[in-house]
């Protein structure tokens, strides 16, 4: 691995004197150019992915990760930048020509698991794993990164590559704004996406939230009940603010590629849903019992009613006199898309690559979130999921579970399809 690391190395640092010979030319950069060049480096990125995924680091370490990315950048003729936030790296593509100021978002942390990862470049690393799709992310981020570069001089506008760090603690994102990340760059729009179980390079998108809320409640009560009595409390905590369609179940994640059911189908089993985990974690501590679980709820309306309804469950218990407090000890922010430019997006990728070029999406995945929320909450944004499995090849790209795995051909989906959007959103005034 580490000859094949360095080899990378060396190949990334020539790609600065070629670069400046390519930019030199006067070829037009248009969407047959970026389909040609994101064809000649599909079988480099797939190398450089899977360095990635062989050397895998956790939230706050991610150190030989950045190193690679800040070597390719530098070889593509990027300014780059690193001295804002632990490992985060920013690349800066300037163009040749006036344009908007556009950022494309990339997380790079790890998971810790040890779940199987069959694969001949599997991780080497002991109980880390990118078994969410990080590599995934990076690696076509930097694709994008060089296709634009190539011809920059006709490229309109900056592109902020920005390589976050930290995303499964979802603390990154915000850390980032937090040491200054917009005072420092200024785009006008933010583009991200994230590979999932979707069938390989297929890409979705809808405005408006791709997730569920996620919220985990705590119940604080005296110490006064018996274990009986706390589980009959929260089964019926659990049932009574349980919603969904009749017949859905929406707790079945690995349905959302299910033509019937699934996230394509306007009658899918992933809206208008609440779901909770049907166990609460419990405890006790400074004779308080603690009750706590994760809530999943679609609807932004709802979310207020929540605390008061447990309250009334309780009351309604005639367990009034044990109540010491409900609340939310987490709550983070969940993607919502910005309306007129995932509009704007999904017209744009259609007229460039049909009407099949993405797929609609009616519904809202339960249990995973991301921190790109936080860029979103600063600038307009859109968040696309990009497919990675494929059936026939055996291949399951359902996050965070066992088993998980890539098509890797959802690379060159992704390279080129993300940067013919930068290309038209940079010219729109």
């Amino acid at each position: 691995m580490q000859v094949i690391l360095l080899a990378l190395l060396l190949l990334f640092s020539s790609q600065h004197t070629l670069l400046n010979a390519q930019q030199k030319q006067t070829t037009p950069l248009t969407h047959t150019f970026i389909q040609s060049e994101t064809d000649k480096i599909t079988d480099k990125l797939v190398m450089l992915r899977r360095g990635f995924h062989e050397k895998p680091e956790l939230a706050g370490k991610e150190k030989l990760t950045r190193e690679t990315i800040i070597q390719y950048l530098t070889g593509l003729g990027l300014e780059v930048k690193t001295d804002l936030y632990g490992h985060s790296v920013v690349g800066v593509l300037h163009g040749g020509k006036k344009g908007k100021k556009i950022a494309w978002r990339a997380d790079m942390d790890a998971l810790p698991t040890d779940f199987p990862d069959e694969v001949d470049f599997r991780s080497t690393i002991k109980g880390v794993q990118h078994g969410c799709g990080h590599d995934i992310h990076m690696t076509i981020a930097l694709g994008i990164a060089e296709v634009l570069a190539k011809n920059k001089k006709e490229l309109p506008g900056t592109v902020y590559f920005i390589f976050q760090p930290e995303e499964e603690t979802f603390k990154g994102a915000k850390n980032m704004i937090v040491k200054g990340l917009f005072d420092d760059i200024k785009p006008d729009e933010i583009y991200g996406l994230h590979v999932t179980a979707l069938p390989v390079g297929e890409i979705m998108v809808k405005p408006g939230e791709m997730f569920a809320y996620q919220k985990r409640i705590r119940i604080l009560l005296k110490n006064e009940l018996s274990k009986e009595e706390a589980k009959a409390l929260t089964k019926k905590i659990h049932s009574t603010l349980s919603r969904s369609t009749a017949g859905s179940r929406p707790w079945e994640i690995q349905n959302i590629r299910d033509p019937k059911t699934g996230l394509t189908n306007p009658n899918t089993t992933f809206k208008d849903y609440l779901i909770m985990d049907e166990s609460f974690t419990t405890y006790t501590k400074n004779d308080s019992l603690f009750l706590e679980a994760y809530l999943y709820e679609t609807n932004a309306a709802n979310l207020p009613g929540i605390i008061p309804t447990v309250k009334q469950v309780i009351i309604a218990g005639n367990n009034k006199d044990q109540l010491l407090d409900v609340s939310f000890i987490q709550e983070n922010p969940t993607i919502i898309n910005d309306k007129k430019l995932t509009a704007a997006a999904i017209t744009t990728l259609q007229n460039i690559y049909g009407k099949n070029a993405v797929a609609a999406d009616y519904g809202q995945v339960p249990f995973f979130n991301d921190d790109f929320a936080y860029f979103q909450q600063k600038i307009p944004g859109v968040y696309f999921f990009l497919g990675g499995s494929n059936a026939a090849k055996g291949i399951n790209a359902l996050n965070h579970s066992p088993g998980f795995k890539v098509d890797e051909d959802c690379i060159k989906t992704g390279v080129k399809s993300f940067a013919s959007l930068l290309f038209e959103r940079l010219k729109k005034k």
